[in-house]
């Protein structure tokens, strides 16, 4: 089995394999081009971004800089996907994220982790874990989500949060490790921020 077949399975192998190298570097040639854009190339910034990704729905913006172990290959976006900037996408392994998301600036999503036991980590070995993000998910600034990790919809992650485990939909969680604090509830209809009413 090859070190990019051992990959694609999840299983422990060799990151600077040279076949993996080698395909890896073209994607992140693009992933430069995206970043070194000016804020008034909005048209030849878009077409990279539509060229990144594994799939990329309507109405999606990414904030250079952008940063991606694999420029955005294995990242899925659905429709109107906000991330603000420095971004990071460890995405070694595939990444999914739904609709209507919003991520704030510094967000880490990271599918990649190192074996504990200390020989194979000397030789740099790694796995992959996918993550799942569902729709209407705001993940505030700072944060990190781990490799295998699931976000339900409508769920909030607070600033600086550190998401080791899953979280259920229609939550607020936040802290490290990220915990559930509470469900979304009426009065988040009625209020915005703190005693700030939402006027309709």
């Amino acid at each position: 089995m090859t070190e990019r077949e051992k990959m694609d399975k999840g299983l422990i192998y060799d990151p600077n394999d040279d076949e993996i190298m080698e395909e890896q570097l073209s994607f992140l040639d693009a992933l430069y081009d995206f970043n070194a854009t000016r804020p008034s190339e909005m048209e030849k910034r878009m077409e990279i971004l539509y060229s990144l990704f594994a799939e990329i729905g309507e109405g999606c913006y990414i904030q250079p800089p952008f940063h991606a172990n694999w420029g955005g290959k294995h990242v899925h976006l659905g429709k109107f996907v906000y991330a603000n900037s420095n971004f990071t996408c460890v995405d070694d392994a595939d990444i999914y994220i739904g609709d209507c998301v919003l991520f704030g600036p510094n967000v880490t999503l990271a599918t990649a982790g190192h074996p504990i036991r200390p020989d194979l980590r000397s030789k740099a070995y790694q796995y992959n874990a996918e993550i799942h993000i569902g729709n209407n998910v705001w993940i505030g600034a700072n944060s990190v989500v781990v490799p295998g990790v699931t976000i339900g919809d409508n769920t909030v992650i607070g600033a600086g949060s550190v998401v080791t485990k899953d979280i259920p939909a229609n939550s607020v969680a936040y802290g490290n490790p990220c915990r559930v604090q509470r469900q979304i509830n009426e009065h988040d209809y009625e209020f915005y921020f703190k005693d700030k009413r939402i006027e309709e």
